[in-house]
């Protein structure tokens, strides 16, 4: 099986093309100290990533709380203080997958268009990609912000395929997580799952993603 008919590449974020882990679990204790409770290590807070910023806080705030109850003011001044902690150390140890600059500089060099769908919020995409220095490679990046819905729905797949006037069939979702795979279910476009990500502890194969890779630069041979 290849992809090489295909015109645009929907990659998805933490989980696929970086690993943000380090810092979300630095800005997560950084909120959860100010309230005095207790810290979390990465291996609790890899399952509470992938829905976004929000769930990842109530999630973090919920472990460390053993189920306090969480007022709507608590958990809003959490999440102020929580992304102000990630805005100060946003790219502070995140770093690309192996073979991720490698893949992207063939798959350009290819003329695929390329773009990023991820449920991070918007303010947060464009300076990892100027510290990695792998901003060039994307067309365009819409965050779990950007739009009326996030992944898994259809509406940032589809919005996408529209902006760049590429139509579902000859676009693909390359993701880590059930909420890439779902999204492009909901969108009927074609899935490729990686194997290596977060995804809630989950193996991405459960999700029916058209064809699952275990490294990123199995891609190169797909396009």
């Amino acid at each position: 099986m290849n992809f090489k008919e295909k015109e645009l590449i929907i990659f998805d974020f933490d989980g696929t093309l970086i690993n943000s882990i380090p810092d979300l679990t630095l800005a997560v204790n950084k909120m959860l100290s100010h309230y005095n409770l207790s810290a979390l290590t990465i291996e609790q807070v890899t399952p509470f990533i992938g829905n976004g910023a929000k769930p990842l806080v109530k999630r973090a705030l919920e472990a460390s709380m053993l189920k306090q109850d969480l007022s709507e003011v608590l958990f809003t001044e959490a999440f102020a203080i929580y992304l102000a902690a990630y805005k100060d150390i946003t790219c502070q140890e995140t770093f690309m997958y192996p073979g991720v600059l490698e893949t992207l500089i063939d798959l350009d060099k290819k003329g695929y268009k390329m773009v990023i769908c991820t449920n991070k919020p918007f303010a947060f995409i464009e300076p990892i990609l100027d510290t990695l220095n792998i901003k060039q490679f994307f067309k365009s990046w819409i965050g779990e912000d950007s739009l009326s819905e996030k992944k898994p729905s259809a509406v940032p797949l589809m919005h996408l395929t529209k902006e760049m006037n590429i139509t579902i069939e000859n676009s693909i979702m390359v993701g880590d997580s059930k909420n890439d795979i779902l999204a492009a279910q909901n969108a009927t476009m074609d899935s490729i799952g990686v194997s290596y990500g977060y995804n809630y502890n989950e193996n991405i194969a459960d999700y029916n993603p058209t064809i699952v890779v275990d490294s990123f630069a199995d891609l190169q041979e797909l396009f």
